[in-house]
């Protein structure tokens, strides 16, 4: 091998032959010998050690075909074997994001018109109080942009919990033609050719991946696998590790079990009186009154009693589920309300008062430009004059809603973004409050065969672990975990 030393004020490099394995070593002494005022700036040590630790990361999570090491004051930090198949970059993820994330992750794999998003976000549950576990990476590149923060968040804002921040891994892979990783000194900003686009492609490919997650997806440890295994695991989950795709066409053809049986189940919750014994036939051989094989009870289990008229408990083959009646009531309608809203044509009401815009030229350019995205959510905008706008009709749903304002907020998305959701998330937002106030109350005493009716709708609805607001709607508590709360088996 060769070694190169530079060094002196010229930085003239001398190049002497040395025996060295393969591969190649840097070593920096004195790093501001050239520039000793950049040496002003530097923060503490623990600080700047967290800088490269944090870097160093990066890199690790951008090439899992690589080992990496870290020493730190003569002691090793990390030591990652190169990453060689699936199980082995889980395995790298969780050394670096923690096993805690791993366990409530989800894998996605999406590939669309050449472009492909990987990688693993973590459930609503595995949220943060700061947005320190987000990576992302484009042609192996860690990067910061805009678009992409803002189609996460649009992702997970149907399900996350106010003032939380989700976690996520991801890597996307696009032509590099279409996309300018030259606006930044250091490489972490990029240019999309076509932001609009990358910014749907990703809040689609996480939305999927969030809807489908559903409570069996949390419990597909078998009957016999340890019951001290809480729910949200999903590792070797088929409907996580395979592709978004093949997901998604599982889902959607189920194969016998209770799905099917439960699949059209669309009734709303005053109308559940089905008795007990019919759903226990289900589950018998011959139609019987017993429940015979534990791996043919449901994965929210059979209820068996109400707790002060707020929380369902019910019991499944891994123990005991505890479930928000009211939360999960609210998420099933709410679901269902969307879905009829979707059905339905966009009903647009003209207003008795045309209403008058004055914008800019530019922002009047980007209304003219996307007249038929207005059209399609039921707005009629015309363009009157060179910063002047008109609004003649507006959805039904959002009359008495503060049209100026909501419209504003839709056009500087489209600036920025090159997309928007405001309009959707506001009609959402009126739906979810319809939803509560409609959703059963507590201290509403229900029977059993409405509760055992309430899980059923659970596990066929989409989003159904979270309500409206993000707050979880169940929980599950394993026989493990019983045992130790009673000292069994000390």
């Amino acid at each position: 091998g060769w070694k190169a030393i530079s060094e002196g004020r010229d930085m003239k490099v001398e190049l002497q032959p040395a025996a060295h394995p393969r591969g190649s070593s840097v070593e920096v002494r004195d790093l501001f010998f050239n520039t000793p005022a950049r040496r002003k700036f530097l923060r503490t040590e623990g600080t700047e050690y967290k800088r490269i630790h944090e870097g160093i990361k990066k890199l690790a999570l951008s090439r899992m075909d690589v080992a990496f090491s870290l020493r730190h004051n003569q002691k090793v930090q990390f030591n990652m074997r190169p990453a060689a198949n699936h199980a082995e970059q889980e395995k790298r993820v969780a050394d670096i994001c923690g096993p805690l994330f791993m366990e409530q992750a989800l894998y996605i794999d999406n590939d669309r018109r050449g472009i492909r998003l990987w990688g693993w976000i973590g459930r609503p549950t595995f949220s943060r109080s700061q947005p320190d576990l987000q990576y992302f990476f484009v042609n192996g590149r860690s990067i910061r942009d805009k678009i992409v923060s803002h189609a996460v968040r649009q992702a997970y804002q149907d399900v996350l919990y106010h003032g939380r921040h989700p976690a996520y891994v991801l890597f996307l892979e696009i032509l590099p033609s279409d996309v300018d990783v030259n606006v930044h000194p250091t490489k972490h900003e990029v240019r999309f050719r076509e932001s609009g686009s990358i910014h749907s492609f990703v809040s689609s490919t996480l939305q999927k991946a969030l809807a489908i997650d559903r409570p069996q997806d949390h419990l597909q440890a078998g009957v016999g696998d340890p019951l001290g295994e809480m729910a949200g695991l999903g590792k070797d989950d088929p409907l996580i590790n395979q592709s978004l795709q093949s997901s998604l066409s599982l889902l959607g053809n189920p194969s016998g079990g209770y799905q099917q049986t439960w699949r059209g189940s669309q009734s709303t919750f005053n109308s559940v009186n089905t008795p007990l014994s019919n759903y226990q036939s289900l589950y018998s051989g011959q139609g019987g009154d017993s429940v015979e094989g534990e791996q043919e009870i449901p994965p929210l289990g059979f209820a068996i009693a109400q707790l002060k008229g707020i929380f369902i408990l019910a019991e499944n083959s891994h123990g005991l589920i505890i479930v928000d009646m009211h939360a999960a009531h609210e998420r099933i309608t709410y679901e269902r309300m969307k879905q009829a809203f979707d059905d339905q044509r966009l009903a647009a009401q003209p207003l008795l008062v045309p209403e008058s815009l004055a914008l800019s030229q530019r922002e009047a350019d980007i209304v003219e430009a996307h007249y038929g995205l207005f059209q399609e959510l039921g707005f009629s905008v015309e363009r009157v004059a060179l910063e002047s706008v008109i609004v003649r009709e507006i959805p039904a749903i959002l009359r008495g809603s503060k049209v100026e304002g909501l419209l504003r907020d839709v056009i500087s998305d489209l600036l920025e973004h090159g997309t928007s959701e405001r309009i959707r998330d506001h009609i959402n937002e009126i739906l979810s409050t319809m939803a509560c106030h409609g959703s059963v109350r507590a201290n509403r005493k229900l029977s059993i065969p409405e509760m055992n009716g309430l899980l059923r709708d659970m596990e066929i609805t989409e989003r159904s672990g979270q309500c409206n607001h993000g707050r979880p709607t169940w929980s599950q508590l394993t026989l493990d975990q019983l045992d130790k709360l009673f000292l069994r088996g000390q």
